[in-house]
């Protein structure tokens, strides 16, 4: 079976003395790895740079096995267009590790691939801060690991969310959790709302959130490390504000 499609290189990893084994994050196929027989040669010496969008071709004589890439074509170069920009640049590379270990192969996810898609036509490191915090929230709902923000844990009330707890993921609203106000997570306001202009505060807090959720209830729970370069996300913050100390979820109790 053949099938055509789109994706961004995730990683290229050499197999051979001119073959490559490259990892996509494509439209509609999801993370797909696959072998290229002559990704070495002079010709294709610029394709696999992480981060490119490219157009192929694959092929498998069986569903489980590894597919054939051919026809490559590039379609944006993103990490030529970066190479001015070298904070741009880092942001790409940090964040594509965690892209790679978080999807699943071969399973379809047009949301993430769209907030992607976003990330890399970004104007300026902020823009690519906001989708990447974008990305990693909506992570959580592919991974089954989405928050429960509708309505406050603790009254119902959907006014006036203002935190999460750590220890269920439920929003809480103000005058609940203000006691608490140390131990919880900023609601995710711009989030809801798919307000696309946050603050840099507004950002963090949301990354520091999601890193959490996803460090306690996917890596953790498959016995995988986070990404060393996720763990260094923070030197991104161009106000140099340094986020708070990760919450005690031990201490926080009832909600």
């Amino acid at each position: 079976m053949i099938i055509k499609d789109e994706g961004y290189v995730l990683k290229a990893q050499k197999y051979g003395e001119k073959s490559l084994i490259v990892t996509l994050f494509t439209l509609s196929n999801g993370k797909i790895t696959g072998f290229v027989s002559d990704g070495l040669n002079k010709k294709n010496r610029g394709l696999f740079q992480p981060g490119n969008k490219l157009f192929f071709e694959a092929s498998a004589r069986l569903e489980e096995n590894m597919r054939r890439l051919f026809r490559l074509e590039l379609i944006e170069p993103n990490a030529i267009m970066m190479i001015n920009d070298i904070k741009r640049l880092e942001l790409m590379t940090s964040v594509l590790p965690m892209i790679l270990k978080l999807l699943n192969e071969n399973e379809e996810t047009f949301t993430l691939y769209q907030i992607i898609g976003n990330f890399f036509h970004a104007e300026n490191l902020k823009q690519m801060l906001t989708w990447y915090a974008f990305f990693e929230f909506h992570a959580l709902e592919y991974l089954g690991l989405g928050l429960s923000l509708d309505c406050c844990a603790v009254t119902g009330q959907t006014e006036g969310l203002t935190y999460v707890s750590p220890r269920t993921g439920k929003a809480v609203c103000r005058e609940v959790g203000e006691p608490y106000h140390d131990r919880l997570f900023a609601y995710p306001h711009f989030i809801v709302d798919k307000n696309h202009s946050p603050s840099y505060a507004e950002i963090f807090n949301v990354l520091r959130m999601t890193e959490f959720f996803l460090t306690e209830n996917f890596f953790k729970f498959h016995n995988l490390r986070v990404p060393e370069s996720r763990l260094t996300l923070w030197r991104f913050d161009e106000t140099n504000n340094n986020p708070a100390l990760e919450p005690q979820t031990e201490t926080v109790v009832g909600f």
